[in-house]
């Protein structure tokens, strides 16, 4: 092998594993009692970052309708205002250095 070879192979390793690691995540499951506050529960980001509630239109992103920042580690009890109880199902995001590193699907319970 050459050096070029094992250069490479230690760095698609090392990106592997850092990918690996990523611990930011929703813990909550996939139901949210309706409201004018989300109760998200707990929220757990690499770094300090944003939590984003959007109406869900089949699926995909609709209208950014709640946010609240979130700090590095575990967040317990995240709660996103977002004005009005939501008519319909909503996704999550949150981003750190505005990249999504966690989305989440909720069914709103109504």
């Amino acid at each position: 092998m050459s050096i070029k070879t094992i250069a490479l192979a230690a760095a698609t390793v090392a990106a592997l594993g850092s990918a690996a690691s990523a611990e930011s995540y929703f813990e909550l499951g996939d139901n949210l009692d309706a409201g004018s506050v989300l109760e998200l529960g707990l929220v757990r980001a690499d770094a300090d970052g944003v939590v984003e509630i959007y109406t869900s239109n089949a699926g995909d992103l609709g209208t950014l309708i709640g946010t609240e920042t979130v700090h590095a580690g575990a967040n317990s009890d995240v709660r996103v205002n977002v004005g009005s109880a939501p008519q319909q199902d909503v996704i999550a995001l949150l981003k750190v250095n505005g990249q999504v590193v966690a989305q989440h699907d909720y069914d709103v319970v109504r």
